[in-house]
């Protein structure tokens, strides 16, 4: 997440729920019971791993996140949304990498892109995004001793989610009406390069394209509450705050932005979406005093609480890929944010 620390609220609303469980099929409970904290704890910690090098881009650490990523969706049977029938989609380099010598070749970097059709013949046409960026900041000045700004919660958390969301969704049975695209984006904290790129060479069309729910900073802070930025903006909002009331046995209230001042809604991948209309929703819990630091460490993670959101991001892309309509965008919000297309 590219940003600066930030307070903290002291008090968070409590979880009140008057809605009731709904019943599951099967098959999608199946799905949701594939996530799990011992799952979570073990992805980030091979995501996060000091070998990782913090996955600066461009790095080798980065190349080997991308290259575990896709051994992961080709795992779950993805279909390859990549370049040359690959998982992997690369990108130029803005400017070729810092260490570039005159009459070099442009180095590039990695987004990771897999796809589950949909069951519907008609809605499968239409795509779900989830998205996550896989980069941090890389090795930096030495706190105690150590280096490695393994970037656990920031932005491992939000990649394991990604993993995790591919494979409960590609249970037998458990995919949704909608297709959903699986993308894991780097160069998130040099300015959204690789959510740029994706943006401009999607594999499918942006107008198929009816939501991204974007995961950032998942893994710290708060036991029972998500921050879910972009709920005014659309009809996402209500979808979620819906899913979160009919699951109380998930424990996990999902609240408005609470830094409005910050801008949050502009400075993460979801935005390179949200400009060519695509609804969205940022799942974001906030920074913490380990952020962009050696300490952000996957012995930090709650990854109990971690898998409890990112079952609510799998039932919330249940509900989206199920429904009748796609996402509606809130008119004002449209006209603030949506930049108008050349193309």
């Amino acid at each position: 997440m590219r940003t600066r620390i930030i307070g903290l609220l002291s008090v968070i609303p409590a979880l009140t729920v008057g809605a009731q469980s709904r019943p599951l099929s099967p098959a999608v409970q199946r799905g949701l019971e594939t996530i799990t904290a011992a799952d979570v704890k073990r992805r980030i910690g091979i995501i996060a791993d000091d070998s990782m090098r913090g996955r600066d881009t461009p790095s080798p650490g980065l190349e080997a996140t991308a290259n575990y990523i896709a051994s992961q969706f080709r795992s779950f049977g993805l279909k390859p949304a990549g370049d040359s029938g690959t998982f992997i989609q690369r990108y130029p380099l803005p400017g070729g990498s810092p260490d570039r010598k005159p009459g070099a070749r442009v180095r590039t970097a990695p987004n990771v892109v897999g796809i589950l059709e949909g069951s519907d013949p008609v809605l499968k046409n239409e795509y779900i995004v989830l998205s996550a960026h896989m980069d941090h900041v890389g090795v930096g000045a030495p706190v105690n001793g150590d280096s490695i700004y393994n970037g656990a919660d920031d932005d491992a958390s939000g990649t394991t989610g990604v993993i995790e969301l591919a494979e409960a969704l590609s249970v037998p049975g458990a995919r949704p009406k909608r297709s959903v695209l699986f993308l894991t984006v780097s160069g998130e904290e040099h300015g959204l390069w690789g959510s740029g790129w994706f943006s401009e060479h999607s594999p499918v069309a942006i107008t198929q394209i009816v939501a991204d729910l974007n995961i950032d900073m998942i893994g710290r802070n708060w036991k029972d509450t998500i921050v879910v930025i972009g709920k005014e903006h659309s009809d996402l909002g209500a979808t979620v705050d819906r899913v979160s009331k009919a699951h109380p046995e998930l424990r996990m209230k999902a609240i408005d932005d609470i830094w409005p001042e910050e801008n949050f809604y502009f400075r993460s991948d979801h935005y390179n979406f949200a400009r060519k209309g695509v609804p969205i929703l940022f799942f974001f819990n906030g920074t913490h005093p380990d952020y962009h630091g050696p300490r952000d460490e996957p012995s930090r993670i709650d990854a109990e609480k971690e898998s409890r959101i990112v079952r609510l991001i799998y039932l919330a892309t249940q509900d989206v890929g199920n429904a009748a309509q796609r996402p509606a965008w809130n008119p004002a919000s449209y006209k603030r944010i949506v930049r108008p297309q050349t193309r």
